[in-house]
């Protein structure tokens, strides 16, 4: 067991690169709905939750996995996701305790307010994997730590193509109207990445090149919150930008989404916000002890640009250059000429694309308030999203081959 004062070599207060964030306009905003800013004794006792992890999916890979072989493991997995723990004669003790966890409603779930968040997610259409791909994926780059066990489970050599199809795939999946209700496709999907974890988070810690001192348990809950914070609280404030504007009870909502996408992936509730406020104060936790940017992270920022370079879509090589400097400038965007000057991404000659659909959008949104504009947005929203996804899997499947 690990002391939890000793914090791994990792931390970094006051952090050289995301603390630059809280002192720009957008951070100072969201600073302003703090009571107070946490102190640097606070923000060491929550790093200690990089000792933290999902126990109960790390023993489904020792107990399932690795004793069955992982064609048998996946196998039982999707008979408990499909068909539930009565349909084994003899289910083994991990999968019945994980079965008990995931198939129990928690008493704080609100259905109304899952869905309602769902319908947020969906209403920003393409805008919203736009915000998903150049703030939230990008800008997680920008620490070398929580992106440390990619590389140990060998991103770079399997290119950016699959993380990105990933990724669209997972929260398309997960954010539709429905989408998690028991044995549905986004709650299966949930559960599948747990177990991706934890078959990832064992096999690092069988690397001798990792060292729990230097990084913090591999893919640990301290990190795992980063990450729900990026999808929930940091894609919120990436579609404000590009003129949006969620209503209080939106803006809760897909905050309870994104709380229940977290309990499903094994993140403790009790560790998840429920309020923006309380959002904030853990994102300004997390990224005031990053590391910057290392190699490692650079690499697979410049991976991420040339991503449309490697990908079967578009197909011509003037739209793949176009795609990458419209993605360039919704980099430059949000992410600000600092943190793109780190990552080593490149200007573009767009840049100013990202401000005229804003405005457009600004003018767009004043419809969306009437409840018939408001559920088109949502359908239609959702009819792009679910293509981007299909034109993702298919450009993956191809690159492939």
């Amino acid at each position: 067991m690990q002391d939890l004062k000793n914090l791994p070599d990792r931390f970094s207060f006051p952090a050289p690169g995301f603390s630059n964030y809280w002192k720009e306009r957008y951070g100072q905003q969201m600073l302003r709905k703090l009571d107070f800013i946490p102190s640097e004794k606070e923000i060491k006792d929550y790093a200690s939750l990089c000792w933290e992890f999902d126990k109960k999916g790390d023993n489904v890979i020792f107990e399932v996995f690795e004793k069955f072989g992982p064609e048998k493991g996946h196998q039982m997995l999707n008979q408990l996701l499909t068909k539930g723990s009565k349909s084994f004669l003899d289910i083994p003790d991990c999968l019945d305790k994980l079965a008990e966890e995931i198939f129990s409603i928690p008493e704080w779930l609100d259905h109304d307010l899952l869905n309602t968040g769902a319908a947020y997610c969906s209403r920003t259409g393409t805008l919203g994997l736009l915000v998903l791909r150049n703030f939230c994926l990008m800008g997680g780059y920008e620490s070398s730590a929580i992106n440390k066990p990619l590389i140990f489970t060998g991103a770079l050599k399997k290119g950016p193509a699959k993380r990105i199809a990933e990724t669209v795939e997972f929260w398309v999946d997960v954010t539709g109207i429905d989408a998690l209700k028991i044995s549905s496709p986004g709650f299966i999907a949930a559960i599948n990445v747990r177990i991706m974890h934890a078959w990832a988070r064992t096999s690092i810690q069988k690397m001798p090149e990792w060292n729990d001192q230097i990084w913090g348990v591999p893919i640990n809950q301290y990190d795992m919150i980063a990450t729900n914070l990026g999808f929930s609280l940091v894609f919120l404030e990436g579609t404000k930008r590009l003129g949006f504007r969620p209503s209080e009870r939106e803006i809760k909502a897909v905050l309870h989404l994104w709380k229940y996408i977290g309990f499903l992936l094994g993140i403790p509730a009790e560790l998840l916000p429920d309020t923006e406020k309380q959002a904030i104060e853990m994102l300004y936790k997390w990224t005031m002890s990053q590391p910057v940017a290392d190699e490692d992270t650079k690499t697979l920022a410049i991976s991420l640009m040339k991503e449309p370079l490697t990908s079967s879509f578009p197909e011509r090589l003037w739209q793949k250059k176009t795609m990458i400097n419209i993605h360039l400038a919704y980099n430059h965007f949000f992410l600000r000429k600092r943190a793109c000057k780190l990552l080593g991404l490149p200007s573009s000659p767009l840049r100013f694309l990202p401000y005229l659909v804003r405005f457009f959008n600004s003018v767009l949104q004043i419809s969306v308030a009437f409840s018939f504009a408001y559920n088109f947005s949502v359908k239609s929203g959702r009819k792009y999203q679910l293509k981007v996804k299909k034109v993702f899997i298919k450009g993956h499947e191809r690159s492939k081959h």
